[in-house]
């Protein structure tokens, strides 16, 4: 049983964050694989660069289909959710989507941490497509680029002050991490808000885990 999670960016760090994001939910009987699309821009930071990675995605599933239990899309808008349910039999998960049903298990109104403000937007899009706009708080941008986030200091320190916001200003009781690359903070971030924090990859690949057990 394998779990394929692929990065839909071409930055070999993003999925470094990820692949270690992953160990906690490893030594269940499922094997963890996480993969980076080559053909992806560095960083998926608008609409146009969720638009590009469809075909390749889902070229790479095809590819990856055989040895498959089930993917994992692991970008925050969720590029070519649909698009790869059509390529596959087996379950593929966003991790949008993932996380923040996740969150509404864990609090009543959930906060996102998002990269940039024109990531906002393409969240609201998303978020009011799945129905799930009625219970979220504010989606708050860092202000960072993908390829910023690799800044331990600079990026906790925002993330800290985005998180604190969130619950003080919006009344979020539960934020989610609004990008595969922060992966690496959701500790520093669950500790500086007291607030439990979401890592979507984390939650997309537990969601995942239960279905291959379960066969559904």
């Amino acid at each position: 049983m394998t779990l394929h999670v692929i990065n839909p960016n071409s930055n070999e760090t993003v999925t470094a964050g990820i692949d270690a994001a992953m160990d906690p939910l490893r030594g269940t009987g499922v094997e963890i694989a996480c993969h980076t699309l080559s053909a992806g821009p560095r960083g998926i930071e608008s609409q146009r660069n969720a638009d590009s990675v469809i075909l390749p995605l889902c070229a790479r599933i095809a590819e990856l289909e055989e040895s498959a239990s089930a993917f994992v899309i692991a970008c925050f808008s969720d590029p070519g959710l649909f698009s790869a349910r059509e390529t596959t039999a087996k379950p593929v998960l966003g991790i949008m989507e993932s996380g923040v049903l996740t969150a509404l298990t864990l609090g009543h109104r959930y906060g996102i941490i998002a990269i940039l403000p024109n990531s906002v937007q393409r969240h609201i899009r998303t978020l009011r497509g799945l129905g799930l706009t009625e219970r979220l708080a504010g989606d708050r941008p860092l202000g960072l680029r993908v390829e910023e986030l690799s800044n331990p200091d600079r990026t906790a320190a925002r993330m800290a002050e985005v998180g604190r916001t969130l619950r003080d200003q919006d009344g979020a009781d539960v934020l989610v991490m609004g990008c595969a690359g922060m992966a690496r903070y959701r500790e520093m971030l669950q500790t500086e808000t007291g607030l439990p924090v979401v890592e979507p990859c984390q939650a997309a690949a537990g969601l995942a885990i239960s279905r291959i057990k379960q066969g559904i």
